[in-house]
């Protein structure tokens, strides 16, 4: 199964109502002083229900989405896609601030595996672990150098990573987008042929009728 999620950050197919990725105190028709709720995090959720293939495209970005749609496509077993969409009617603008061909290379962080994590106009600005935040850093400043930068690892077993690059995003951060995650796994099907294969090959094939006789059932007088 592959899951793709067009966020445009508000409900425009029923007119234009705050959503569960609407930025806090959003206008809209359903919350007209300002929506209250936390905005939630699609990518981190993903990864906190063991996705084992998580990733961010643009929809304006045809090759990047392109590509990504189509490794999402490739994994064996279900993917988790969100496309950052744009809504002309009911929230213009939703992602512009990052994604216009004018500031995107500034604001952006495109994620390529064992890579370190660069990004900018220049090529000149990373990120950089301090404890256990992610900071940005310009390379060349204060003895910055490109092998102090954190190096995408996609197919770390454990999510840490994924989950700190899902919680990034701008002002703070440049948006990070791509494959956050893509880990090899037996998929539900493979695990259950498995264990029928396992339990035949211990008592033989199964027989229906004799279950339904066997010690669990009784008779109600």
């Amino acid at each position: 199964i592959n899951l793709i999620m067009f966020n445009n950050r508000i409900y425009g197919l029923t007119k234009g109502q705050a959503s569960p990725t609407s930025e806090f105190g959003k206008k809209t028709k359903s919350t007209p002083l300002g929506s209250v709720d936390t905005p939630i995090m699609p990518l981190t959720i993903a990864l906190a229900a063991e996705a084992s293939f998580v990733a961010r495209s643009v929809d304006t970005h045809t090759e990047h989405l392109q590509g990504t749609l189509e490794r999402a496509g490739r994994h064996k077993g279900s993917s988790f896609v969100e496309v950052l969409q744009n809504c002309n009617i009911f929230n213009d603008g939703a992602w512009r601030d990052f994604t216009d061909r004018e500031v995107r290379e500034d604001r952006m962080l495109v994620l390529e595996h064992g890579k370190p994590m660069i990004f900018g106009k220049d090529r000149d600005r990373g990120i950089r672990l301090r404890g256990l935040h992610p900071e940005v850093v310009t390379i060349g400043e204060d003895g910055v150098t490109e092998a102090d930068l954190l190096v995408h690892d996609e197919r770390a077993e454990d999510p840490y990573l994924a989950l700190m690059l899902s919680r990034m995003f701008w002002p703070d951060f440049p948006v990070p987008v791509g494959v956050l995650r893509a880990v090899p796994r037996p998929t539900h099907d493979q695990l259950i042929e498995e264990q029928i294969a396992t339990a035949i090959a211990r008592s033989g094939e199964g027989d229906l009728a004799r279950v339904l006789r066997g010690s669990e059932t009784w008779t109600v007088e």
